[in-house]
């Protein structure tokens, strides 16, 4: 069984990895989206620590996902909520576990459907790999490798932790 880290240890060094990013992309003023759920209560944090001057904004891929038909809808599909305008924005797009890449193939479709941004940045907690898309994050907070019967989730939003599951 794979050990979790604790996400408290995880957002100080995601913090770091990300100023350094930005400061070498020469990026001074970059907006922030989080994927529903894990990934906007992992964004709310960075966004805080960052002091982006724009607000948060929060997407909900349920309708772009390519296995919408195969997984139904969640009773509870709440909206997108972007504040800003998309275009020529950089954005860090921040979600709690990258997995098949899925995920975020699904919100970068969403993205560019509100505009062009000028450039995307991926944050996650972690990189569990798997991958079925070419798809890697910019800064990552752990990368780990869980059996084929093991997730990790994200539950929250206070306090942030990570469980490491078995499925069936």
């Amino acid at each position: 069984m794979t050990t979790c880290p604790s996400p408290d240890d995880l957002i100080p060094r995601m913090v770091d990895q990300l100023k350094a990013l930005l400061k070498d992309r020469g990026i001074d003023d970059p907006c922030m989206i989080g994927i529903h759920t894990g990934g906007v209560w992992l964004a709310e944090k960075l966004h805080n620590e960052l002091a982006i001057r724009s607000p948060l904004g929060a997407l909900n891929i349920t309708f772009y996902r390519d296995d919408f038909t195969r997984i139904g809808m969640h009773p509870q599909v709440t909206p997108s909520s972007l504040d800003f305008a998309m275009e020529d924005q950089h954005i860090i797009l921040v979600d709690d576990v990258l997995h098949t890449g899925r995920t975020i193939r699904a919100a970068l479709n969403e993205i560019f459907d509100y505009g062009r941004p000028a450039s995307v940045i991926l944050v996650t907690m972690v990189d569990r790999s798997g991958r079925e898309l070419p798809i890697n994050a910019d800064v990552t907070g752990v990368q780990l490798a869980l059996g084929p019967n093991e997730q990790i989730k994200l539950d929250g939003p206070e306090p942030l932790s990570l469980e490491i599951q078995e499925t069936s």
